[in-house]
């Protein structure tokens, strides 16, 4: 907790480019740091499988607004079922939309701009979660290890999806950034990232289809495509973003060329008419991972794209191969499609990524979880409060780790 006698003697960054104003689509940004998307689980449950966001939601978006920043929301189920994460909101419902309106309502009031994050989560929800209906995804391979719930995955093994529900799924993501749009978000970004629904199609190792939607890279990457085509078509591309994280590893999703495979997928973006490509990809940087720490991640990344026969356990001893999000955003600006980068962004590595071009934009999220003022601490060189990872999901009361967090000013006062 910072002391009151205490100086902070960390560098001020209000004088570099993360301090600097940016245009992202129609929104015109007063700064680079944008909250990440987190999965918090505090909404309130109205019946099953409908969640809405109540006034401690409110509370904890309208604390970390600030004047021309952006936030992204957590992820929200575009239908009844989509998730049904326990706490996790949806937008497809009148009264969901009726709360989130209270929600961008109090970010817009801060001079702030808010973008709701829209999934469905694929394998990765228990049939418990759906009604105990099978858990769905691109083909019929479970994940490894047991559901939140306590279920084994893989005595559970979800059924492919026909493409008749794709097509179903692909027009309700379409109508949930409609709904978005009524409850007064500046925007959507697609979930397609973290091992849910999408990245399900994308990665070789889990999308074992042979028709239309799998077998080549091509097929692999339509679900996508598609989805990307409608949500532009539903409320114009300048307001849709998409997430992606080609190094993913969490959820069983480890792509045998993600290199290769992502760059494609983003030639593939770039290439699409200005109607419907998108105004931004989220990317999440390979050092980042929910289980491996920094190190294992990266060397296990380097051997494995090295020689993707050998997987993740091969000896180090081949020639690293580097892995960086360089390479998809060259390709993405040729098309004037904006990047912003997730990923264990700190006040140190923030600037940097920024100043070598690597970056437009920088995600912040264990650090905005417990500094409801992030902006200004990282602006005047401010301690930081330490985050308390055992609320990140869920806490009893609710708002222990939420919106108890104090803001730098109240913290110094009773310091």
């Amino acid at each position: 907790m910072p002391k009151a006698d205490t100086p902070p003697g960390f560098r001020p960054l209000k004088e570099t480019t993360l301090f600097t104003p940016f245009k992202l689509g129609p929104l015109n940004l007063e700064h680079r740091i944008v909250q990440a998307p987190l999965t918090r689980m505090r909404s309130t449950k109205e019946s099953d499988g409908i969640t809405v966001p109540n006034d401690l939601v409110k509370e904890y978006y309208s604390q970390r607004a600030t004047k021309g920043g952006l936030q992204l929301t957590e992820a929200t189920d575009i239908f009844k079922y989509a998730s049904n994460y326990p706490g996790a909101p949806g937008v497809f419902t009148d009264s969901q939309v009726a709360a989130w309106k209270k929600v961008t309502d109090a970010v817009h009031a801060k001079g702030g701009f808010i973008i709701s994050q829209l999934w469905h989560t694929g394998r990765a929800s228990p049939p418990s979660f759906r009604n105990g209906q099978q858990t769905v995804s691109s083909g019929t391979l479970p994940m490894s290890g047991n559901w939140i719930d306590g279920v084994s995955c893989e005595e559970n093994p979800p059924r492919a999806l026909t493409v008749d529900e794709i097509h179903d799924i692909t027009k309700k993501w379409g109508e949930a950034a409609k709904k978005a749009r009524e409850a007064g978000f500046d925007g959507i970004e697609i979930h397609g990232a973290n091992g849910y629904l999408l990245e399900q199609f994308l990665h070789d190792n889990v999308n074992n289809r042979t028709d239309e939607y799998g077998g080549s890279i091509d097929g692999r990457i339509r679900f996508p495509l598609e989805v990307i085509k409608e949500c532009c078509k539903a409320i114009g591309a300048d307001r849709v973003g998409i997430r992606l994280s080609p190094y993913n590893y969490f959820q069983d999703t480890k792509d045998s060329k993600p290199n290769e495979h992502w760059e494609y997928l983003c030639e593939k973006i770039a290439a699409l008419p200005e109607a419907e490509r998108p105004a931004y990809v989220h990317m999440v940087e390979p050092r980042f991972d929910e289980v491996l720490d920094e190190k294992a991640k990266l060397d296990a990344l380097s051997t494995y794209t090295s020689n993707p026969k050998e997987g993740v356990e091969a000896e180090l001893s081949i020639k690293p191969k580097t892995n960086n999000l360089s390479r998809f955003r060259e390709i993405l600006a040729k098309a004037n499609i904006r990047f912003i980068a997730a990923g264990n962004f700190d006040r140190d590595n923030a600037v940097p990524k920024l100043d070598a071009g690597d970056a437009d934009l920088i995600i912040f999220g264990r650090h905005f979880i417990a500094n409801p003022d992030l902006p200004r601490r990282l602006a005047d060189g401010l301690e930081l409060n330490p985050y308390d990872r055992t609320t990140f999901y869920g806490a009893d009361p609710p708002q222990k780790g939420y919106t108890d967090y104090p803001f730098y000013d109240d913290a110094t006062a009773t310091a």
